[in-house]
């Protein structure tokens, strides 16, 4: 079992404010978005539901790509370079939905031309580039957060409040799982090396945020995984011990298709995330005495929109970090990932040069 060590500030702390005054009381937030696939449309999609917001500006290396992603969401600046989205003086926040290894090297570029920044998942490819960033994001006085959407949507705010109500008692145990089969080509980015490909990066990281959103901060992990013909993990399975008491089990896989449930057990009874719970709109309650209830949760649209509703929100108040995905939340996580993958033996280009803990 290896020790995670994190960097936590005090409990209390003041968050980090803007500098600057704003004008986003008064006026529509006008958002960026870099890269134009799958996840990129799905987010543009979410922005649609959201008043007071504009998609003014996407950004991709390819002018077809660029010119067809903006006809379909109205898009009045479609960039064919991703410096000429950060350099834009008309849009104020960035999504970044590039592949994995890019993240890092996207959003320092982006702070560095002063936006705000929303980051696809995983945040970067290991602990060393997150610290990076952040430390960017505090001398720019800009906004940053990973895009773990889930965190945001309503199911997971009301399995937190009946977790605080005492209603399934001291929470002493998470199950869950997100498994799928990945039925592509090994130059496909989910087994692909030299695109941060692997169970662990792309769905593993799930099941990780909503534990530690439910238990709180990790001391200890241990895993094991199968790592394929391409070098990335096909499956991996992790415990957490959680430093406030408590243990998680999670396990993802790219070539097996699972549940994709949560179970929060407590004292006295359990609360189960239905599939897929990443982006569950309902959640059942069930007690040891044999009582049991299901509450639904509906989510705006797809989903997206809470993510980027937080964003605004936090723009709105000052804020460089969400108080609910802390800068320290983030740093932890990804402290977490390095752990996971030095036990299994996986490793990418992005982690030359360094130690994994």
């Amino acid at each position: 079992m290896l020790l995670v060590s994190p960097k936590v500030q005090p409990a209390g702390k003041i968050r980090p404010r803007l500098r600057q005054k704003t004008d986003f009381m008064d006026q529509p937030i006008r958002w960026g978005i870099l890269g134009t696939g799958k996840i990129a449309s799905a987010f543009a999609a979410g922005l649609r539901e959201i008043p007071g917001t504009r998609l003014v500006a996407v950004a991709s290396r390819s002018s077809d790509s660029a010119g067809k992603f903006g006809r379909e969401f109205d898009v009045g600046s479609c960039h064919v370079s991703y410096q000429a989205l950060a350099d834009d003086p008309q849009v104020d926040v960035i999504y970044i939905a590039t592949p994995h290894p890019m993240h890092a090297g996207n959003t320092l570029m982006c702070l560095d031309a002063g936006k705000h920044v929303l980051c696809e998942k995983p945040f970067t490819m290991n602990r060393r580039e997150a610290e990076e960033v952040v430390a960017l994001a505090r001398r720019k006085n800009r906004f940053v957060m990973e895009a773990m959407w889930t965190c945001f949507l309503p199911g997971m705010a009301e399995a937190k409040r009946i977790i605080a109500s005492g209603e399934i008692g001291r929470v002493r145990q998470i199950q869950s799982d997100f498994g799928f089969v990945g039925d592509v080509g090994p130059e496909h980015r989910l087994y692909n090396p030299e695109l941060g490909g692997g169970a662990l990066l792309d769905i593993g990281i799930y099941p990780l945020a909503i534990s530690t959103f439910f238990l709180g901060p990790v001391d200890a992990v241990q895993s094991v995984a199968e790592i394929g013909a391409t070098g990335v993990d096909e499956q991996t399975a992790f415990s957490l011990r959680h430093r406030d008491g408590g243990v998680s089990s999670c396990v993802c896989s790219i070539r097996a298709a699972s549940p994709i449930e949560m179970t929060v057990s407590g004292e006295l009874g359990c609360l189960r995330l239905h599939s897929p719970f990443y982006q569950a709109g309902s959640l059942t309650v069930t007690l040891a005495d044999g009582g049991t209830r299901t509450v639904q949760c509906p989510f705006i649209g797809n989903g997206y929109a809470h993510e980027a509703i937080e964003v605004m929100r936090c723009l709105r108040a000052g804020l460089i970090e969400s108080p609910l995905l802390t800068h320290d939340d983030m740093l932890a996580q990804m402290g977490i990932l390095d752990a996971i993958r030095a036990q299994i033996g996986l490793s990418y280009p992005a982690d030359r040069n360094i130690a994994l803990n």
